[in-house]
């Protein structure tokens, strides 16, 4: 019989356990050890990283996305003495999604990836813990239907939508009736008072230098840009059944107000803090309770001032992608998020310029031809999603100096 007072520990797969969301996951995690233990972890290509966590949590399964990754990792297992089982690729991702003994899983792959294996945990009713947000720009529809019949308890990541969440009463048939809109925040990145004449002069290196979060590159250049927002915009629609007129952004440099419920009654609701992920990664593992993150107090007295601002559409062309898309035909934002990928990855590997990246989005949606029902499953999304990466490809390769 199960001890109440010392219950079981929640077992967790941690899908992208080497990115910025998965470190600070097993940071909220080892804070509280009596609540939480390591099922499996996931990485890309940080194979020593990788090694060095499975060292430390010992969990069942590791996966890798390739079998010469996944040797590498074995070998490293067996000089360090650690007796994980080393998986590789796509199915195996999914697995660990899905395992039942797991009981949450932390979706925290970058990019259209992450879109199989959280699926698969949304399909098998698991407590998912969702930072890829491109599994809902990718599958929208597709995703909340799997999250539906699965019975998955679907819990936001993302600062912002966390934010919201938490503004929210438990009850998701409750929120037409109160909402009128929501305000997402965005920081502005660090080019928010840089002339846009000057915007093809920067590099990978000031693009990824962020104000106030400390994230991956390609996160960090889509803050840049304004695309993260742009995919957070079209996240929301799902996430909280909002028409795509209900969600604004505003710009808010210092970061402390993550996001805002506007209800019908002019009333405003906002979640405040420090700019700490493991807020909101506290909040999901913790939900309905909270736990102690690690995060330091907000220090009210030390704020100056709290400011917003206006998104500049000269300044951050991209943003307005987000009720384009969603406004188009099913698989627009599909194809939006494959263009980027394509595009922030050309210019971390400096082929395009940074002012490229939104020209290669635009002209990859208007060159793409999105057949009826292509968003309809998750195999006609991926070919929707081959296709869009295909057409950008071109576009860089007509770019590239």
């Amino acid at each position: 019989m199960l001890d109440r007072r010392h219950p079981a520990p929640q077992r967790v797969t941690v899908l992208g356990a080497t990115g910025s969301i998965g470190t600070n996951t097993l940071d909220v995690m080892a804070r509280h050890p009596q609540r939480f233990e390591v099922f499996a972890l996931t990485g890309a290509q940080r194979v020593e990283e990788l090694a060095a966590l499975c060292a430390r949590w010992q969990p069942r399964f590791a996966v890798m996305p390739d079998e010469g990754a996944a040797a590498r990792l074995r070998a490293l297992g067996r000089e360090q003495g650690w007796r994980t089982e080393v998986l590789s690729g796509e199915r195996a991702l999914v697995d660990v999604a899905a395992h039942p003994a797991v009981d949450v899983v932390m979706g925290a792959i970058v990019g259209a990836a992450g879109l199989a294996p959280c699926l698969a945990a949304a399909r098998a009713g698991k407590r998912l813990l969702l930072a890829n947000k491109e599994a809902l720009v990718v599958g929208g529809a597709l995703f909340m239907e799997a999250v539906r019949e699965g019975g998955a308890t679907l819990l936001p990541i993302d600062s912002e939508h966390s934010a919201i969440f938490q503004c929210l009463p438990d009850d998701p048939s409750s929120w037409p009736a109160r909402i009128d809109h929501i305000v997402l925040t965005a920081s502005g990145g660090p080019f928010r008072e840089r002339a846009p004449g000057t915007f093809a002069e920067i590099t990978p290196e000031q693009a990824c230098a962020h104000p106030n979060w400390v994230m991956g590159r390609k996160i960090s250049v889509d803050s840049a840009t304004m695309m993260n927002k742009a995919l957070e915009v079209i996240e929301a629609r799902w996430l909280f059944g909002l028409a795509p007129e209900q969600i604004r952004v505003v710009l808010h440099p210092q970061s402390i107000i993550h996001s805002m419920v506007v209800c019908r009654d002019r009333s405003v609701l906002a979640q405040l803090g420090t700019p700490d992920m493991r807020v909101p990664i506290a909040y999901g593992l913790s939900w309905p309770e909270r736990i102690e993150s690690g995060a330091d107090l907000l220090d009210f007295l030390s704020l100056k001032a709290l400011t917003f601002e206006e998104a500049d559409a000269a300044r951050y062309p991209g943003l307005q992608l987000a009720w384009q898309t969603l406004n188009g035909p099913a698989g627009s934002t599909c194809v939006l998020n494959a263009a980027n990928e394509m595009a922030v990855d050309a210019f971390l590997k400096r082929r395009i310029r940074f002012d490229q990246i939104h020209r290669v989005n635009t002209e990859a949606l208007e060159s793409v031809g999105i057949d009826s029902g292509a968003a309809d499953s998750v195999e006609g999304l991926l070919s929707l999603d081959a296709l869009a990466r295909r057409k950008a490809g071109d576009i860089i390769a007509a770019l590239s100096p």
